[in-house]
């Protein structure tokens, strides 16, 4: 096929697909043998699965803005607080339960395309996470008062009980989620994800708004459901799954071992602020601010559906120099959208604080509201560049870059949050993640070169800081003429885009033919 590609580029270079066309037919015009593999097939693979992860995340979403007035009338700011704090340890504790097994397995999967060495790898790493799992949430019971004086500030045994169970159902359905991404067993992942959020809703909704059990339904609301769709998965992929003790799992371990500090100290941001809120300030502050996070949806559902879809996609790619063009254009187009959300956040997010709050405590979250939903953009940047470093296999690097992010969130919590309350947590954690994409950077950039796209990222970025901070600045802050001009401002940025060329109008009729050809999803 690359041959055929090659003829037909030098025959006729408009034949060839987006987004490498340009660049082929100038390569064509040179040297016909020189042009590489096109990356129109590998975009219309990361645009259907990252579609197919997305859209549980997109029904969550909305369903989650829907019943956030239901939960802010049953949950006081406190109550919210002590939930979402103890949500954000459950998946730290997860992160470093799983020891890296999970992107081990990703990689590894890769590695070898036998079979029955596939299957025997999926049920050593299933086997080993039950195993590990099951062992340290018994343990952690028995531990359960001062654990919940850690997280939590009070003594909370009840709370902190479902949360180490819920502990055991996330870590376990993580898992079970890869091995259906790793196959791309799209159809399945979306079917279990759906049943879950409604699940979850259902029993969340009767749990904190039927009972009235407050925190106690919130948090095992959103775990019950999972541990149903963790036993169905199971029974679906059940020559996937074992429940023997694991059998060679040193190199497995070998390898994720050394992303682990690295993937607990990225999220680590996200406990250290909710933490230093709880302690520092009050229940109530970490509430808003953790009210705030749930807001920035708009935003966490394009970066969670990229962390599912990108790296299977980007280390299934064995040509480096395609590999290479590849992450610097999906670089490029994820600024771009994720930097639109987050424009849109900062102009109407504090109508949105007030539409979805039917407690006026709450509303203070608007100050935090777009410096976290800029923070989660950002850690899709570090997603990228931890791929680059996991492509080369060399995860040690990882650490450093993520230790320095955190050393600066904590600089920048004691230093902001007295002054500026819960948008100093919010800076704090755009500040850190700014630090970890740039030491990240430095420090993969001689392992795999990546040419990314300076020039249009920088003019992304003037784009978005001239509509999005001029109309903050410029603009009323209240009422029904502030909403009207902010969100006509807002439809100013795409065109802007293509004017700045962040992307060309023939991109956009390009990505959007890739989108409706997308390839059917597997089962």
């Amino acid at each position: 096929m690359a041959g055929l590609l090659r003829r037909d580029a030098a025959r006729d270079p408009d034949s060839v697909p987006w987004p490498m066309a340009g660049l082929l037919r100038r390569d064509a015009a040179r040297d016909p043998d020189s042009v590489p593999w096109p990356m129109a097939g590998l975009l219309r693979r990361l645009l259907a699965s990252t579609f197919a992860y997305q859209a549980p995340s997109i029904l969550s979403s909305l369903l989650a803005l829907i019943t956030l007035p239901l939960y802010t009338g049953h949950l006081s700011t406190a109550d919210y607080g002590y939930a979402e704090n103890l949500l954000t340890a459950i998946i730290f504790t997860s992160i470093l339960l799983r020891f890296g097994i999970g992107e081990a397995f990703v990689r590894f999967w890769f590695d070898d395309e036998d079979h029955a060495r596939r299957l025997d790898l999926a049920r050593t790493v299933t086997a080993w996470t039950l195993y590990a799992s099951t062992a340290f949430c018994l343990v952690a019971l028995v531990f359960a008062a001062p654990l919940s004086r850690l997280i939590l500030v009070d003594e909370n045994v009840g709370l902190m009980r479902i949360g180490i169970f819920g502990l055991w159902a996330f870590t376990n359905l993580e898992v079970a989620n890869a091995l259906l991404r790793v196959e791309e067993r799209l159809k399945t992942y979306v079917i279990a994800a759906v049943a879950n959020i409604l699940l979850t809703v259902t029993l969340t909704v009767t749990l904190v708004v039927i009972r009235d059990d407050g925190a106690n339904g919130y948090v095992f609301g959103n775990y019950g459901a999972s541990t149903v769709i963790l036993i169905a998965l199971w029974i679906v992929m059940r020559d996937r799954v074992s429940f023997r003790p694991p059998r060679r799992t040193v190199a497995l371990l070998r390898f994720g071992g050394p992303t682990v500090p690295a993937d607990a100290a990225a999220f680590a941001l996200n406990v250290l602020d909710r933490t230093y809120l709880i302690h520092a300030q009050s229940p109530d502050a970490a509430g808003r601010y953790g009210f705030a996070a749930k807001l920035s949806t708009v935003v966490i559902v394009a970066v969670r559906g990229f962390q599912a879809a990108w790296p299977p996609l980007a280390y299934s790619v064995t040509d480096e120099a395609q590999a290479a063009r590849l992450y610097a254009r999906v670089t490029t187009l994820y600024v771009a959208v994720t930097g639109t959300v987050v424009c849109g956040v900062l102009l109407v997010g504090r109508w949105a604080v007030r539409a979805l709050a039917s407690d006026p405590s709450y509303y203070g979250a608007s100050a935090a509201l777009p410096w976290v939903a800029l923070g989660w953009a950002l850690y899709g940047l570090v997603l990228v560049l931890i791929t680059v470093a996991g492509r080369a296999k060399v995860t040690t690097r990882n650490f450093p870059a993520t230790a320095a992010g955190l050393v600066v969130n904590a600089v920048l919590l004691v230093t902001l949050v007295g002054p500026l309350g819960i948008a100093g947590a919010g800076i704090a954690l755009c500040g850190a993640y700014v630090v970890i994409v740039a030491t990240l950077y430095l420090l993969t950039r001689h392992l795999f070169a990546v040419p990314f796209e300076w020039a249009r990222l920088s003019a992304a970025v003037a784009v978005f800081t001239v509509i999005g901070v001029g109309g903050e600045l410029l603009l009323p802050t209240q009422g029904a003429t502030g909403l009207i001009t902010r969100f006509a401002l807002l439809l100013l940025v795409p065109p802007a885009l293509v004017a700045a060329r962040v992307v060309t109008v023939a991109e956009l009729k390009r990505l959007g033919e890739l989108r409706r050809r997308g390839e059917p999803a597997t089962t």
